[in-house]
């Protein structure tokens, strides 16, 4: 059985699945999850169905911190040896969170290819280094497979100078200093998902909500505008990043309460967002159970901040045909999406609020001027599928 395992990990988390390859078609066959690997890791596999098939904590504490993540691969490919020993890996995928302007497509990876991800570490400082760790603790387990890297910020790599460029020197401008976008993979399977549909060539919004949110202006198939800018802390507010914030506060900040970039990197990335104004959490859930003003204040900043954006980017488009709720928040929050949708009746938006209540496909009435979509997303299958493409 050839298998491809697909990697998407963070600081203290890590996430892979294994997809069967029969004949040019994938199939899912298992999710891990690792969580908190950084102290009290939790390990969980799931099979294709949802069911999980083991729940258990592990005890990394004998693992130097630097080396938990080879740990937790090896964990896995300890399970698959023990519980599927006719699986033959064959190739890895990467979800790698910044390619710069180098890459606009995947790559096989290679030193080379690892030396130039290094250099993205500064525009990507929470998520690239455990990227790179990661691939360099692949290739120690697996050193003679083929690995492939996919960039989330590729899908948005054609935008428009318009859209791309800040209105900065131009010297600061070309040295890179610009527009990035992320969440490309959430957005290119979403835009395959639509070709199936016929949809794929219509003005589209793409919402990609969760604890990191943002969204995507797609013009017959391709990205020409997004809501995350430089980094990944730009646009909406989200479960603990600020979103959109004047560079000015950051001089105040740092000039009137003597916060240093370090100081100034966890508050907006970690202190802020949801968790910041309500003082409560970063969960969109636990919001909605909290009966604290400023749980209903940060759940309603978020819509409010999420409708001004459906805006701009139906300008960037000039006409908005489709608009499609995806990730965590996006596909199970009917809440959320009702809150935002009211906000954007202006643009000819009309709910089937027993649709949208139930998240099935359509949520739109027939006579909106929109159609409106709740379509899951799924990151592992898009990289397992480029790893396809690359290494067949």
């Amino acid at each position: 059985m050839q298998t491809i395992l697909t990697v998407n990990g963070g600081s203290s988390s890590l996430k892979c699945a294994l997809f069967q390859r029969q004949a040019g078609e994938l199939t899912l066959l298992f999710n891990f999850k690792l969580g908190n690997i950084l102290a009290d890791a939790r390990f969980k596999v799931v099979d294709t169905t949802g069911a999980t098939l083991l729940e258990t904590s592990l005890d990394y504490s004998a693992v130097a911190k630097d080396d938990r993540h080879q740990a937790c691969l090896e964990t896995i490919r300890q399970w698959l040896t023990e519980q599927l020993p006719e699986n033959e890996l064959c190739a890895i995928g990467h979800r790698v969170v910044h390619g710069g302007s180098s890459f606009s497509e995947p790559v096989l990876i290679d030193d080379q290819i690892i030396s130039q991800l290094e250099e993205f570490i500064p525009l990507a400082p929470l998520h690239q280094p455990y990227n790179i760790k990661l691939i360099q603790a692949c290739r120690k387990i697996e050193p003679k497979l083929p690995q492939v890297a996919c960039f989330d910020t590729m899908f948005h790599a054609q935008q428009p100078k318009v859209e791309q460029n800040y209105a900065l020197p131009r010297k600061l401008t070309e040295e890179g200093v610009h527009r990035y976008g992320f969440h490309g993979l959430s957005y290119e399977f979403i835009q395959r998902q639509l070709k199936t549909f016929e949809a794929a060539d219509a003005n589209t919004v793409i919402c990609h909500l969760g604890a990191g949110a943002s969204m995507c202006a797609v013009k017959a198939g391709k990205s020409i505008a997004s809501s995350m800018g430089f980094t990944a802390v730009d646009g909406l507010p989200m479960g603990s990043r600020c979103g959109n914030i004047d560079p000015g506060v950051l001089l105040y900040l740092q000039r009137h309460y003597d916060m240093d970039a370090d100081q100034l990197e966890k508050l907006i990335y970690k202190e802020s967002g949801w968790l910041g104004v309500s003082g409560i959490s970063s969960d969109m859930l636990e919001l909605h159970q909290s009966d604290q003003p400023e749980a209903e204040e940060a759940i309603d900043m978020f819509c409010y901040r999420a409708a001004l954006e459906i805006g701009r980017l139906s300008a960037a488009l000039q006409g908005l045909d489709q608009l499609v709720f995806t990730g965590g928040v996006g596909e199970n929050d009917a809440d959320v999406r009702s809150r935002i949708l009211q906000r954007c009746e202006w643009l000819g938006i009309n709910i089937n609020h027993q649709a949208n209540a139930e998240a099935s496909g359509v949520i739109s009435t027939e006579n909106s001027k929109v159609k409106v979509q709740v379509i899951p997303t799924n990151e592992e299958a898009m990289i397992a599928t480029h790893v396809v493409e690359l290494t067949i």
